[in-house]
């Protein structure tokens, strides 16, 4: 344990966070995700029993969001619903991005087909025990200057 670090950051997950640069994506989806298939080699690291919002927070807890991306945040988009329909968790993950100073307007919705196409451009894949569907995230890492 450390020290100021959520505890559910396991070293693997903070060795993977730390090892990526500024632009680079980190998914945190559902349990039903096809993580590994989607995946094609890079990183899964499993926090099973923790929901899509626990664990989103944990990792925006150390993980800047890039400021000079417009949207840093990318939501699945629940097909067959309304452009601004969002389930009880993306509203949970929309509300922890809004704490950390981003607007909703850089939360995109992303079609589904799309959001797996999308996450073939991530550096790493967190698979929840989130049980709901549609609870799948992703965020861009921003710069740390020091």
């Amino acid at each position: 344990m450390l020290k100021g670090i959520d505890p559910i950051l396991t070293p693997e997950l903070l060795m993977h966070l730390c090892a990526m640069g500024h632009g680079e994506w980190v998914a945190v989806v559902d349990a039903n995700f096809t993580a590994d298939y989607l995946a094609h080699g890079k990183p899964v690291v499993r926090l099973p029993g923790l929901s899509l919002e626990r664990v989103s927070d944990a990792v925006l807890s150390v993980l800047p969001l890039a400021t000079d991306v417009a949207q840093p945040v990318a939501l699945m988009h629940v097909c067959h619903s309304d452009a601004a329909h969002r389930t009880p968790a993306q509203q949970a993950v929309i509300g922890l991005v809004n704490k950390t100073g981003f607007g909703s307007n850089q939360v995109e919705a992303v079609e589904r087909y799309a959001f797996y196409e999308k996450i073939k451009g991530a550096s790493l894949i967190v698979q929840t025990g989130e049980g709901t569907a549609y609870g799948n995230a992703m965020f861009c890492k921003g710069v740390i200057l020091l």
